[in-house]
């Protein structure tokens, strides 16, 4: 079970955003990521619990952040209830979208799953709904991305085999790189990886 640490920073100007303290683990049916955030100063800041089923798909999305809460599956296409502060505003979404992604890396992780991309594959198109700190609102997206290269590579814990995908944003053409080893992200714009207990989960 990969136990660890992220770094958050802003990925245009390098601004500190916090850390991510996660655990994750595949099971019977899946997967599952469970992180606490904290603010740069260490204070509480959210957490995320994003359960995936055998094909990669969300099964349960639970998200804390700044007192708002957003509560999600893969319901025809994906649904979600979003919970303001006050808990008397509950509203509820639907989209027409493959899965959700944010700011954790465990939504990187998540749409790797889902796409299960070989070299050989071609760039493949996914539709998600982002929820955007600090108020969790919804927003629907589209992205390309493709397996670039894949390297095995020698470590104290046997072989490592690390996955490099290029994602495109369709909106807007900007294009970046994300390092992923099993279920744990290297290094992608906005994280860093800076403590990991165990070998990740391939």
């Amino acid at each position: 079970m990969p136990r660890g640490r992220y770094s958050l920073h802003d990925p245009h100007d390098h601004t500190p955003l916090g850390e991510e303290h996660f655990h994750c683990a595949p099971g019977p049916s899946g997967w599952r990521y469970v992180s606490q955030l904290t603010t740069p100063s260490g204070d509480h800041a959210g957490s995320v619990d994003l359960a995936l089923d055998e094909l990669g798909r969300p099964i349960r999305l639970e998200l804390h952040a700044a007192s708002w809460q957003v509560r999600g599956a893969a319901i025809d296409g994906v649904t979600w209830v979003r919970t303001d502060p006050t808990g008397t505003h509950a509203t509820e979404g639907n989209a027409p979208a493959h899965a959700f992604t944010g700011r954790s890396p465990a939504f990187l992780i998540a749409t790797t799953r889902l796409l299960r991309l070989t070299p050989a594959s071609p760039s493949t198109r996914v539709r998600l709904v982002a929820f955007t700190e600090p108020v969790l609102a919804p927003r629907t997206l589209d992205q390309s991305w493709a397996l670039r290269n894949r390297e095995t590579h020698t470590t104290d814990n046997g072989p490592l085999t690390v996955d490099e995908y290029q994602v495109t944003a369709l909106d807007t053409g900007e294009q970046h790189t994300v390092h992923i080893a099993g279920d744990v992200v290297l290094a992608a714009p906005g994280i860093e990886l800076e403590d990991l207990d165990s070998p990740p989960s391939m």
